[in-house]
């Protein structure tokens, strides 16, 4: 099955005000940039954001986030994105912070079908204000729900006509987990070959997951911060 699409442009169709989107991720290592930077182009807003940071103000889902497209962010760290602080102290974003293993675990048991699990991060602290809470071997823990997406966007190193995915070093992330907790995932990858050019054993996503891949271009190797001797 050819799951190719000519660019992020056509992979973005179907995308509605409203929706919640998983883009994969950490920092700026991984993000799936050309389709957020189509995103940004485009007039879809109200979204919730699932992700675990903001990108920077120029760059990655700070684009949106300027845009006023970002309604809710579900994320892990923010630090980096002053625009994010602004929205978020002034009201205009909703925000959502969670321990970086909790919502790995949360997106991770969205894509295996379980809706909900205990555990000990949080407790005890705002993280863990109104949820439920059970004591295991004499440690308490909090229940955590899933999550899940109308749309996931991932970011692949190689990748095959099929959606199979490879990803390279710490840019497997949030991506892999990612690609199995959307309803539909799109999946940029840096080279797209064709079915049975990738290793099997080396295949980080099967892909059964993915819906749609396409091959990015003009991909940019930034870094968040910068330090330089003298």
């Amino acid at each position: 099955m050819n799951k190719t699409v000519k660019n992020a442009k056509e992979a973005i169709e179907g995308f509605k005000d409203n929706m919640t989107v998983m883009f994969g991720g950490f920092g700026l290592c991984g993000i799936p940039e050309n389709t957020i930077l189509e995103l940004s182009k485009a007039k879809v807003k109200g979204l919730v954001c699932i992700s675990n940071n903001c990108g920077v103000d120029d760059f990655g889902l700070g684009l949106m986030l300027n845009n006023h497209q970002i309604r809710k962010m579900v994320s892990s760290y923010v630090g980096e994105n002053a625009e994010f602080e602004r929205q978020m102290l002034s009201g205009e974003l909703e925000v959502e912070l969670l321990p970086q293993g909790s919502l790995a675990e949360k997106i991770r048991a969205g894509g295996a079908g379980i809706p909900a699990f205990y555990v000990p991060a949080g407790y005890g602290t705002e993280v863990g204000i109104g949820k439920e809470s059970r004591e295991f071997n004499g440690k308490m823990h909090l229940l955590e729900h899933a999550l899940t997406a109308d749309f996931a966007v991932v970011k692949a190193w190689k990748g095959d006509t099929a959606g199979n995915l490879i990803y390279k070093y710490t840019a497997n992330n949030f991506n892999n987990m990612m690609a199995m907790a959307g309803k539909i995932t799109i999946a940029e990858v840096e080279e797209l070959v064709p079915v049975g050019e990738l290793d099997p054993n080396f295949i980080h996503t099967p892909g059964i997951f993915v819906q749609r891949i396409f091959q990015g271009e003009n991909y940019i190797k930034r870094i968040e911060q910068l330090t330089l001797s003298k």
